[in-house]
């Protein structure tokens, strides 16, 4: 029998190694492939299961829409077949049947005020129709002097398709480009209101509004997976994330939660008042439930208080505003900044006389703690205050002999008197 030679064997177990190595590489693929699919499946599954839990929409509907001969909308009551409103023909309500980017038909009613400067864009929980809530429209619109809008989300009252949160945003741009084109509705005149699952859709148009009027938040949700689960941070399959979108509303918000909500935690409206950018005095009802906050009459009171204050706010007062919280913001930053570079930056009148012992002398905040390197001559200050390090170039700060200021002049100079 041949022998062996050792290149051989040597490189028969390379190959052995090098296959091993690509059959481990294909294993963890295929485990990392899995993983994926087992994740994306899980996600799915919960945020289904999320949505069941956020959308309730009654059934059957309490109204249905019907077209008089003349063409114009009127909402009936199923229960009695006569107008929601009463009458007829309501000059204060339209009935409006709007078609959203994914296809659905929606049902909203715009309330007039004649003595209205604002319009308030309510959007509704999770277990309430248009016929519900209409008497609460027209309460709201009288007390508070407003136009309001309100209208069914997908899937919800005589709209069309089924509730999702994606739809819930297409619902919300649709009644928002009504009101806009229809209506000649600005977002300087305009108010978002979300109630409970409604905050979802409110914050959603708020964060792309900047120059909206205000904000209100009643008994609004962090996100949906954390009023199932109470987690503090959030997935990718996570629905109606607040939580990141509240961060981008440059308006005024106003946040209203009951103390002994059940179903969305008093911790959630306190979270979303604490990372607004632009927080209003917020109202916690002590006591208040969850759909039983409109009973207490601190809550009108308060809401009423908001729109006065909104309606008198002009344009200047914005602005002012605005500037003054970016002023805020500047300094905010450059005291931190001068915190990490340990810099002791005091800014004070420098004294003619380098050792002289008033108050007003600098001689003990010349030199910052980071500061080692001093140059050799003990009489050297620099003459800008802003300049720390000894071998600055950026002013003439120094006598050019023995590096230190002139004791008689005060100057850089290099004539006779140095």
């Amino acid at each position: 029998m041949k022998k062996v030679s050792k290149k051989h064997s040597k490189s028969g177990v390379q190959v052995e190694e090098f296959q091993e190595k690509k059959n481990n590489n294909k294993r963890k693929k295929h485990f990392f492939f899995f993983f994926l699919f087992l994740f994306c499946k899980m996600g799915c599954l919960i945020s289904q299961l999320t949505a069941k839990f956020a959308f309730f929409p009654p059934s059957p509907a309490t109204y249905q829409v019907k077209k008089r001969d003349d063409g114009k909308l009127v909402a009936v009551s199923k229960t009695s077949s006569l107008p929601i409103s009463g009458a007829p023909d309501d000059p204060c309500l339209d009935v409006l049947l709007l078609d959203t980017k994914r296809g659905n038909k929606i049902v909203a009613f715009y309330l007039k005020n004649p003595y209205a400067r604002l319009t308030v864009l309510y959007s509704h929980g999770n277990a309430a129709d248009l016929g519900q809530l209409y008497d609460l429209f027209v309460q709201l619109k009288a007390n508070l002097r407003v136009n309001l809008v309100g209208y069914d989300y997908s899937g919800y009252g005589a709209s069309t398709g089924k509730p999702s949160e994606f739809d819930t945003y297409a619902d919300i741009e649709a009644i928002y480009e009504c009101l806009e084109t229809e209506y000649g509705v600005s977002q300087e005149d305009l108010i978002l209101y979300g109630q409970s699952v409604g905050s979802g859709p409110t914050l959603h148009l708020a964060a792309k509004l900047p120059r909206l009027r205000g904000v209100v938040l009643h008994s609004a949700i962090l996100s949906g997976l954390r009023v199932l689960c109470h987690v503090k941070f959030s997935f990718c399959f996570d629905i109606y994330r607040n939580v990141n979108k509240i961060l981008k509303v440059k308006c005024p918000v106003l946040v209203i939660h009951g103390t002994k909500d059940d179903v969305v935690n008093w911790l959630h409206g306190n979270g979303l008042w604490k990372m607004a950018r632009d927080p209003y005095e917020p109202l916690w009802i002590k006591g208040g439930g969850h759909c039983n906050l409109e009973l207490y009459p601190d809550y009108i009171r308060h809401l009423c208080r908001f729109i006065q204050e909104m309606e008198n706010m002009t344009t200047e007062m914005r602005l002012k505003k605005i500037r003054q919280t970016l002023c805020l913001h500047k300094r905010s930053n450059s005291s931190a900044r001068n915190s990490i570079n340990g810099c002791c930056k005091v800014k004070c009148r420098r004294s003619n006389c380098l050792r002289c012992s008033e108050p007003n002398c600098i001689t003990c905040c010349w030199w910052p703690k980071y500061l080692t390197c001093r140059p050799k001559c003990p009489d050297w200050r620099p003459k800008c205050i802003e300049c720390i390090a000894p071998v600055c170039m950026k002013c003439s700060c120094w006598c050019t002999k023995c590096s230190c200021i002139c004791p008689k002049c005060s100057c850089s100079c290099t004539s006779s008197c140095c």
